[in-house]
């Protein structure tokens, strides 16, 4: 049964998984689900990266499962590397969906460096954010204002344990519409909004410092904030000073009448991640990398992966992964817009 699995695109069982900030709602527009606000405001994609909960709220959360299977997707991942992997050796992303009904904390996520010495990961969590629908009043925030500095920024962690909006003060507001591309590099202060569907592709991590007191109503413990580091050590996860663009102009790399080809995310933003967007109106798009892997999600309309004596349908909310082996046996059909990270 693996040697079939690992040679066609793998689909996966949903993979909620639990935060401690409410959100989902928007997840009915995406994938079909109740229109509800709870605690799995999240959706790991073809995920090989446990979930940072303390306590966890299930074996391995976050992990992903293969459709109609109990394999999860690390463990066939270390069983046929080379075909699945190729020359990548490893999976280098992490991908999710994501829709918070609150603003989350003011936060920021370690770069490589930080992680080896503290963390002893080799990666850190250099992110990016697809916006793909939003609720009224959206805002997502980005960077300190200008003049800001860390004592500015000690004083208003010290300030939020009673007082909510005392680090809101210190971000950069943004009302971010529907489409649009914005890249966090790790070390960057920032925080999710209220009301934003979100399809975030990063490193492969769960590391986040942040470090305000609550999370909505939720407070938050010291490890919460600071992962267990020392305050002082944590806080260098935090830039200031000049910060970095966020938003992202698509270039387009390819259009004919049935299909368009829009590079989000490239080397000239990082070089964690390529992400493009198809959009395809009559057309076949061939999922062919180069001795690597992909990870394809469905963001609208519906179509089929089909391949010599195989054919699956998916619809807007439908994601899979494709290992290196299987590059160029594979088409992308349909009216759809996919989103392919790699």
């Amino acid at each position: 049964m693996k040697e079939t699995i690992i040679n066609q695109p793998i689909f996966f069982e949903r993979n909620r998984a639990y935060r401690v900030y409410l959100g989902g709602k928007l997840f009915e527009g995406l994938f079909g689900d109740a229109p509800e606000d709870s605690h799995f405001p999240e959706e790991w994609i073809a995920s090989a990266v446990v979930a940072r909960n303390d306590p966890p709220r299930r074996a391995r959360e976050g992990v992903s499962i293969v459709r109609g299977t109990d394999i999860y997707f690390d463990h066939l991942l270390e069983e046929y590397k080379s075909e699945l992997l190729g020359g990548a050796g490893k999976l280098r992303l992490l991908v999710k969906a994501l829709d918070s009904a609150i603003r989350l904390p003011a936060q920021a996520h370690p770069d490589r460096a930080f992680s080896r010495i503290h963390f002893g990961s080799e990666y850190g969590k250099t992110e990016s954010w697809l916006i793909l629908n939003t609720r009224p009043g959206a805002k997502i925030f980005f960077g300190f204002r200008d003049g800001v500095t860390k004592e500015d920024f000690v004083r208003a962690i010290e300030e939020s344990e009673h007082d909510k909006d005392a680090m809101e003060r210190l971000l950069c507001p943004i009302e971010p519409k529907v489409g649009e591309m914005y890249i966090v590099p790790a070390k960057t202060a920032h925080a999710i909004g209220a009301g934003c569907l979100i399809l975030e592709i990063q490193e492969p991590t769960d590391f986040t410092i942040q470090p305000e007191r609550y999370c909505g109503e939720h407070r938050l413990s010291d490890h919460e904030m600071y992962l267990g580091l020392d305050k002082t050590i944590a806080l260098d996860c935090f830039t200031f000073g000049e910060q970095p663009q966020a938003k992202c102009t698509p270039v387009t790399t390819f259009v004919d009448n049935f299909m368009k080809i829009e590079a989000l995310i490239g080397p000239e933003q990082t070089n964690c991640f390529v992400i493009n967007r198809i959009t395809l109106t009559g057309g076949a798009f061939p999922i062919s990398l180069s001795d690597t892997y992909g990870i394809y999600i469905v963001i609208d309309g519906e179509g089929k992966v089909t391949g010599d004596g195989y054919e699956m349908s998916v619809k807007k909310g439908d994601y899979f992964f494709v290992g290196a082996s299987s590059m160029g046996k594979y088409n992308i059909s349909g009216d759809l817009v996919v989103v392919e990270c790699y």
